[in-house]
């Protein structure tokens, strides 16, 4: 699995933290956003570009961190293909994948401690799309998901 991971000035700690983390699990990963505390790229610069990686192939998953993470969300979500999740708790990260599909994950570094993005990020990529869910809340989840797909289809 390959991993888009960027930050604006406001996510920039939060990311080299969890950077640090999929290094140590030898992770793939693309760096993009701000790779000097000093110099920020914004937000709404950030998210485009993990999503083109995303929709062309290049990356499965992305985390993208910014202050709240909802600018991240935001802008990401217009994009094709992606299901971004502003996430601050193990549970929703959990929940993302399992119900959602989420392939990027976004947090807030104001928000979020270190030790507890690492952990949602190890939810988040060690998680499958309905997994440990009811056989029935799998089949309705696998058919919601053809159904967003026809959605974003009429919308694209």
């Amino acid at each position: 699995m390959k991993i888009v991971i960027g930050s604006d000035k406001s996510g920039y700690s939060l990311k080299e933290a969890i950077k640090a983390y999929l290094k140590e699990n030898n992770y793939e990963f693309i760096e993009i956003g701000t790779t000097n505390p000093d110099v920020g790229v914004p937000f709404f610069k950030v998210a485009p570009e993990a999503a083109q990686l995303i929709q062309d192939g290049k990356a499965d998953r992305g985390i993208l961190i910014c202050g709240t993470g909802m600018g991240m969300a935001q802008v990401a979500n217009k994009y094709k293909g992606i299901r971004a999740a502003c996430v601050e708790s193990l549970y929703a990260a959990r929940m993302c994948r399992a119900i959602n599909d989420s392939n990027v994950l976004c947090m807030g570094g104001w928000i979020i401690a270190e030790n507890m993005g690492i952990e949602m990020c190890k939810i988040f990529l060690e998680t499958a799309f309905t997994q440990g869910l009811e056989e029935w809340r799998q089949e309705f989840l696998k058919n919601a998901k053809k159904e967003f797909e026809a959605l974003e289809d009429k919308i694209y």
